[in-house]
């Protein structure tokens, strides 16, 4: 059975100042740690409560949240992240907040849109940085068109890690299933840039 440790969260604030306030889950990339994007929290909005989770699946020195296409036929990549998703939605049964927001990087951006496939109504948005939705029909995407919640959809025009059958789906899949604001950089590989990181801000900042 998959899970998140909850030992391994990293948490903005105590306890004790959690509660009546919204919660951010961030979720990192493949083969990375609940760390890595928890290193932006000084720099994203101040009113929503900060949890930085790590996937349930060790990889090398880090950790993912399901196979990569390289490695799996899809799906087992699907299924393997609906796991996933659902064991963060496991967790998130534990924590009290006003809300919930996820903000995801690479393979947490593509987990991301499968917590908003697999419960869209637990979510009031999603920003998704180079990331990418699963291929393939999915039961709660019928659910997901018509609530359509705000996801920021932002990537460089020089990441070649994400490959272009991903990017085609994706930006045929998002309008359909969501309130889009996309975003492309000039010139940024697979990363986060200022520009990037100053409308994800304005993005989050209308949301609470």
């Amino acid at each position: 059975m998959v899970t998140i440790d909850p030992s391994a969260v990293l948490w903005s604030a105590p306890e004790r100042e959690r509660a009546g306030r919204p919660l951010l889950v961030l979720l990192h990339g493949y083969g990375s740690h609940e760390g890595d994007l928890f290193g932006l929290s000084p720099q994203l909005p101040l009113e929503p409560v900060i949890a930085s989770v790590r996937g349930p699946l060790p990889v090398g020195q880090g950790f993912a949240w399901a196979p990569l296409a390289s490695q799996a036929d899809p799906a087992t990549v699907s299924a393997s992240a609906d796991d996933a998703a659902r064991a963060i939605l496991d967790w998130l049964d534990t924590t009290e907040s006003t809300s919930v927001g996820l903000l995801g990087f690479s393979q947490g951006g593509a987990l991301s849109l499968q917590l908003l496939r697999n419960a869209p109504e637990r979510f009031s948005y999603a920003a998704v940085l180079s990331g990418f939705a699963i291929a393939g029909d999915h039961a709660g995407d019928a659910a997901l068109a018509e609530r359509r919640p705000p996801v920021f959809y932002g990537r460089g025009t020089l990441d070649t890690v994400i490959t272009p059958d991903k990017l085609d789906y994706t930006d045929e899949w998002l309008p359909g299933h969501s309130t889009l604001t996309q975003r492309i950089y000039e010139g940024l590989p697979h990363s986060i840039s200022k520009p990037e990181l100053d409308d994800v801000n304005a993005f989050l900042r209308a949301r609470h």
